[in-house]
């Protein structure tokens, strides 16, 4: 199956999202067939690493707490933006981080880039420390906490 379909959970998900936008008719099946058997292809031929995802089961979880995390800083955000409220405190965080799997990091830059008034601005390699801007800082040891426990913990059993 490897040999044929390199990377099949990137063709997989390459047609559905190929369905999802065009529609679900013949041809569009074969078309968006086509595209992911390529892109999976040319993907071969960039030789990136495979990650192995451990946990499942957690990756469920924190997916679907990130979803709820989303939609609750859309509201603060919304609210803060729209109402005025002048309780804004942007204010760039400093975070350590103990997740070392490019894929794992590259997740969490998507999660927190991802949630209204937050967002990802510069990981240091070598003190393995995160830079992260927020709109509302109500205190940094909250964001830090929020990071390493609701985030970096299960990214942890799912990457490493």
């Amino acid at each position: 199956m490897t040999r044929l379909l390199p990377y099949p959970l990137l063709a997989l998900s390459l047609f559905l999202m190929w369905l999802l936008l065009n529609g679900v008719s013949a041809g569009q099946l074969l078309l968006g067939a086509a595209v992911a058997f390529g892109a999976t292809w040319a993907m071969r031929a960039l030789d990136p690493s495979k990650p192995r995802i451990r946990r499942w089961r957690v990756a469920a979880i924190l997916f679907a707490g990130v979803f709820v995390d989303i939609i609750k800083s859309n509201f603060d955000a919304a609210r803060i933006i729209l109402l005025r409220s002048g309780r804004a405190r942007p204010a760039l965080v400093h975070v350590p981080l103990a997740l070392r799997d490019p894929t794992g990091l590259a997740v969490l830059a998507c999660i927190l880039t991802c949630m209204p008034g937050t967002a990802w601005i510069e990981y240091n390699a070598t003190s393995r420390e995160l830079l992260m801007h927020v709109l509302d800082a109500e205190a940094e040891e909250y964001w830090g906490d929020l990071v390493k426990q609701r985030y970096e913990r299960p990214l942890r059993e799912i990457f490493e």
